[in-house]
């Protein structure tokens, strides 16, 4: 699937004031993230795991 066919959301940590926003994508087998200031960037793709895991450690620090 490209990037392009994923259905991108900002995602709930960005900031309020619109300056800091990223997008993710859920697939299959990856979560994509992208920078929605510049979507001409390439976004990167980590499992769902490692997904689960760093969002698990941002709500902790």
């Amino acid at each position: 699937m490209s990037t392009t066919e994923l259905a991108w959301f900002k995602s709930s940590y960005s900031g309020s004031s619109g300056d800091d926003c990223v997008e993710v994508a859920i697939a299959e087998r990856a979560v994509h993230v992208r920078d929605s200031k510049d979507v001409s960037r390439p976004a990167f793709a980590v499992g769902r795991e490692g997904w689960r895991s760093f969002v698990q450690f941002v709500d902790h620090a």
